[in-house]
């Protein structure tokens, strides 16, 4: 098998307004509600260790409970997702605003 090498296009150039970057925040939280609500429905519970073989997770709590690394992977994951929307030549306006 060859090797996978990710290759992610480059964001770097784009500068987000501070109203997306406000919407990040609301995005991760997003993110991990998603991600808790598949685990849930995928047999995952709360435990205060991750093991994959009784498929429990620390993560299983409100986004304000998570640790600032575990929040972090959620705001990367939301930052990078406006900037390449912004970086394909799509706009994003908040509903009301001209």
């Amino acid at each position: 098998m060859k090797e996978y090498i990710p290759n992610p296009i480059d964001t770097s150039d784009i500068e987000l307004p501070p109203d997306l970057i406000e919407l990040t925040e609301k995005l991760a939280e997003n993110v991990h509600e998603n991600w808790s609500k598949g685990r849930l429905e995928e047999g995952w519970t709360y435990g205060p260790g991750r093991n994959d073989d009784v498929k429990t997770t620390p993560c299983l709590v409100p986004y304000d409970q998570l640790t600032e690394s575990e929040k972090e992977y959620d705001r990367n994951t939301s930052l990078e997702t406006l900037k390449l929307i912004l970086k394909l030549g799509y706009t994003i306006r908040k509903e009301g605003v001209k």
